[in-house]
């Protein structure tokens, strides 16, 4: 598929260009590099780290901290949309709660 496909795509970090092959379209990558930018120009303007890669790691363990809060809420979401499904299915008449015979899904 076309979602496979690699093309180099050009950011900027910190006054660098970088070329990068991905598969993700090219605002997307544009847009993560931009945000990771940020994050360090915002690390690096507490002005106690000075070194640009201290500053990207830190950085780049805030993103992380990020991406884990968010993964705990999506399953925090699914495990409520789950509760809630069950909830509702068991107010339907038995034939339209997808239960057992061929038709169901358990």
């Amino acid at each position: 598929m076309s979602a496979d496909r690699k093309h180099s795509v050009r950011v900027h970090i910190l006054g660098e260009e970088y070329t990068l092959r991905t598969s993700a379209p090219a605002d997307e990558a544009r847009k993560v590099a931009q945000y990771f930018d940020h994050a360090v120009r915002t690390v690096m303007s507490t002005g106690t780290v000075v070194e640009t890669h201290r500053a990207a790691i830190l950085a780049a363990l805030q993103v992380t901290a990020e991406l884990f809060q968010a993964r705990a809420v999506v399953q925090e979401l699914d495990e409520g949309m789950r509760s809630l499904s069950g909830d509702v299915r068991r107010m339907l008449p038995p034939a339209k709660r997808g239960e057992g015979g061929a038709a169901g899904d358990g």
